[in-house]
């Protein structure tokens, strides 16, 4: 028995000195950051500004890969599945790491499956319309789609996303009927609003609002508790008539669980020395994105921060019956 023992002791040893010596080489080649959504979107614009700065802290190329489908859930499949070894990570959000986890039959769980690194900068969302839609308010917008039930066509990005479901809670909330555009990503369905295939959506004011500011596209309400910093003469939805329709499209880093924790702080560290450059958070702030606050950007905050997400939303999505197509 003490022989068994001791070559258990011995195996511990020699693997946690293996990891120690892996974590203090960390990096030497190449990251690949994952995202769920296509090249030109909102998370691929994140990913590649933090994904530069990183690059200058961590010294090795840190290249973004978009891998779409499935609510983004087959981005995370992929990383949840990739070696825990640090050159694997995942850049998601909302709708990836909640409402995915909520309607898809996952062979990985969106929180238990990962090892946190930092939430990063989250984005308002807005009801935007095409410039021609015969409402200028959310109370107009409201009485428009009350008049033509049914008809109006709402774009949403992907089953089941933060798009998708602030429409859901939008629809029960004022008592109105439309049908839901899915989109492969924010990209493609702005196109369509831009070409008025498509009546209106629930978007990101970052992706959104230079296209707003030029009068192709018609805003109706900001989807959260206060006006957004970056369209300050847009109302909210309840000042509009709408109250409680709240939903903030935060962003988040993974690695794959078991990732040693050295590794994950490293990560972490890039990260946040990111977050406090000036020159990061002016193009942030461009975006209108807002970087959370300095004792948020811990694993141990978004660890949080992500299960109370999951507690609040899955119930309201499991009810609402939503499935996958």
């Amino acid at each position: 028995m003490p022989r068994i023992l001791a070559a258990f002791i011995a195996i511990a040893t020699a693997w946690g000195g293996a990891v120690a010596a892996q974590a203090q080489s960390y990096p030497s080649k190449q990251i690949t950051l994952t995202i769920g959504f296509p090249a030109g979107g909102p998370s691929d614009t994140a990913a590649r500004i933090i994904g530069e700065h990183m690059k200058g802290t961590l010294g090795q190329p840190i290249v973004v890969e978009s891998v779409t489908g499935a609510g983004a859930t087959i981005a995370g499949a992929k990383v949840a599945r990739a070696a825990p070894d640090g050159y694997n990570i995942i850049l998601g959000n909302w709708t990836s790491h909640v409402g995915g986890g909520a309607i898809y039959p996952l062979n990985y769980h969106v929180m238990n499956d990962f090892e946190p690194i930092s939430l990063l900068p989250a984005s308002y969302l807005w009801i935007i319309g095409r410039s021609d839609l015969p409402a200028n308010n959310t109370k107009e917008l409201i009485a428009w789609l009350k008049a033509n039930p049914g008809k109006g066509t709402a774009a949403t990005v992907g089953v089941g996303s933060a798009a998708h479901m602030c429409l859901v809670d939008l629809a029960n909330k004022s008592g109105t009927t439309f049908q839901y555009i899915p989109y492969r990503g924010g990209a493609p369905a702005v196109r369509d609003l831009l070409g008025k295939q498509v009546d209106f959506g629930c978007l990101e004011v970052s992706q959104t609002l230079p296209h707003v500011a030029a009068g192709n596209l018609k805003p109706f309400g900001v989807v959260a508790k206060k006006r957004s910093p970056a369209a300050p003469n847009t109302p909210t939805l309840g000042e509009g008539g709408v109250p409680n329709v709240e939903l903030i499209f935060w962003q988040a880093l993974w690695a794959p669980k078991g990732t040693p924790k050295p590794i994950i702080d490293t990560l972490n560290a890039a990260v946040r020395k990111a977050l406090a450059d000036p020159a990061v958070q002016k193009r942030f702030a461009a975006l209108g994105q807002d970087i959370p606050p300095v004792d948020q950007q811990t694993p141990e905050a978004l660890a949080k921060h992500h299960k109370a997400e999951l507690d609040k939303w899955w119930p309201i999505i499991k009810a609402a019956g939503i499935k996958t197509q």
